[in-house]
């Protein structure tokens, strides 16, 4: 019996039909990845915002006041005693005198006395000039709220960690399909209620379950596309990225476009549900199947690809080999139980982490220097292209292991270089740090291939998706490790950044080569690669 790399090289290894499913698989990448960063701009500053003071609505209704007299007439006393009083966190401890006339605000206050006014902290009465713009305002996530801003990106990445788990068991239980499509489905229904979410809490929840649902859609989409091509064309493990990073460049452009946070939850949410069309266009993972000892529907599947393809099986091929491994259900002992699974899954556990931690902090750090939102968050983007083509360029010439040390090593000295590059060179420091990040997205996006192909496929999806877990881990560390010692030196988490990142291209050379070498089909392939 022919193994089925021999039929899938006899069907077409990259034909017609694996260009289709590729294709519409990679959609999959841009909605994600939209998903993933869209804290960005759900979340973005709310613009000018004041806390209201008892009795100033009445007050304002019946006076006629604009929003801008309102403030006025509540900051501007509030300042005569504290000239570097704002108004957003603290306001005067006073309840205004609705009998007041409408003209003179010093007279507003009721029990105004000489000298500094009395303050008070301000506790859910804030006015907003722009009330929907984000979830900042929408759920008064300012002052001391602020905390529950970066809240909603740690249970995000919460939602992914846990998907890679529970998606990624199932994925490799129940079939690689069923699930791709049971998470495009939570990823909508869940995003539509994020957008018309009645509280905060009701948000974070069906946030959460929105990010669990969109890695069970991100990386099953990637295995299914890595496990229907030969070993030559893996290569699509790395192409598919560059759907992620055009998610990154959109993203900036619908935030652009509409005016509120709803509007943006709603554009990245509701194309999850054009993915269920797959259903009839995207077949089971016949490597799957063969795991699961469904040869007979692997061989259909393999000639309906090559009919696709132009192709014609050979009469002969009537059965697949089928591993003779024992099914079971995966779990981290299998990971970890032969010597080379056991330095694979640490080494690429580590990996995983760092990559995300880097590059999560190198994206966030650049709203702490300054600068236009949309059109830096554009060219970040845009950095990460390039990334892509180089991979695309040189994995297939020089091999996995080097390019993915060598883009740890190289983030890492760009990423101490820049921490000690003096300000007034802008241009400079600002070079260096985007070699850093090209670094670490040719890193972050070469884990994902290397990943995939050192696992068997009976343990591929659980694999891929328990150790990119410490990705999500990373996601929850980042922006706290990043603002808090940013607090104290602003260059501070770059040398942190530095120190993970070379350690990481030490420790990925001690792994295998897999250029040009078939995926594993089980723990003895992976052990004598």
């Amino acid at each position: 019996m022919p193994s089925f790399d021999e039929v899938l090289k006899e069907a077409g290894e990259f034909g017609r039909f694996q260009k289709r499913v590729f294709f519409l698989l990679s959609q999959t990448g841009i909605t994600f990845s939209s998903l993933f960063a869209s804290v960005v701009f759900l979340g973005r500053a709310p613009g000018n915002f004041w806390c209201r003071i008892p009795g100033a609505a009445d007050l304002g209704d019946r006076c006629g006041w604009t929003l801008e007299e309102e403030r006025n007439f509540t900051v501007l006393p509030l300042q005569l005693g504290n000239e570097s009083a704002t108004g957003e966190c603290e306001r005067l401890d006073v309840t205004w005198d609705t009998s007041a006339g409408c003209t003179s605000p010093l007279a507003l206050p009721g029990n105004h006395s000489t000298g500094s006014p009395p303050l008070a902290p301000c506790h859910g009465n804030w006015v907003y000039e722009q009330p929907h713009s984000s979830i900042v305002s929408e759920y008064d996530l300012v002052c001391g709220n602020a905390w529950m801003l970066d809240l909603s990106q740690a249970i995000l990445n919460l939602g992914f960690l846990a998907g890679a788990f529970i998606l990624g068991y199932a994925a490799d239980r129940y079939g690689r399909i069923p699930i791709y499509l049971l998470s495009c489905l939570g990823v909508g229904i869940c995003g539509i209620i994020v957008a018309f979410s009645p509280n905060f809490t009701v948000f974070l929840i069906f946030r959460f379950l929105q990010g669990m649902f969109g890695k069970g859609t991100w990386m099953t989409c990637y295995v299914i596309v890595t496990e229907i091509v030969g070993s030559d064309q893996r290569i699509v493990g790395i192409v598919i990225q560059m759907f992620f990073t055009l998610g990154i460049i959109m993203l900036p452009g619908i935030a652009y476009l509409i005016p509120t946070w709803q509007g943006i939850q709603l554009a990245i949410s509701l194309p999850n549900f054009l993915f269920l069309l797959y259903y009839w266009v995207v077949p089971e993972s016949p490597r799957w199947l063969l795991t699961r000892k469904k040869g007979e529907k692997a061989l259909k599947i393999m000639r309906n690809i090559a009919k696709h393809n132009g192709k014609f099986l050979s009469p002969h091929y009537s059965e697949i080999t089928i591993s003779n491994e024992e099914v079971s259900n995966p779990s981290f002992l299998d990971l970890v139980r032969t010597p080379q699974m056991r330095r694979n899954t640490l080494i690429l556990m580590y990996a995983w982490f760092t990559s995300a931690l880097i590059y999560q902090g190198l994206v966030m750090r650049l709203g702490i220097i300054g600068g236009n939102l949309y059109l830096d968050f554009f060219i970040s983007g845009a950095v990460e292209l390039p990334a892509a083509l180089l991979i695309v360029v040189t994995i297939d010439r020089v091999g996995r292991r080097l390019p993915f040390a060598m883009s740890n090593i190289v983030a890492g000295i760009a990423c101490l270089i820049t921490a000690f590059l003096p300000e007034d060179i802008p241009w400079l420091k600002t070079t260096v740090a985007t070699l850093g990040r090209l670094s670490i997205t040719i890193a972050f996006e070469v884990v994902y291939l290397v990943n995939s192909e050192l696992y068997p496929t009976t343990l591929r999806n659980f694999g891929v998706s328990l150790c990119s877990s410490l990705c999500d881990l990373g996601g929850i560390i980042a922006p706290f490790l990043l603002f808090r010692l940013a607090a104290i030196w602003l260059e501070l988490p770059l040398i942190i950044f530095s120190i993970l990142a070379a350690v990481c291209g030490l420790l990925v050379l001690l792994l295998p080569e897999t250029k040009g070498i078939s995926l594993p089909e089980t723990l003895e392939d992976v052990e004598q690669l």
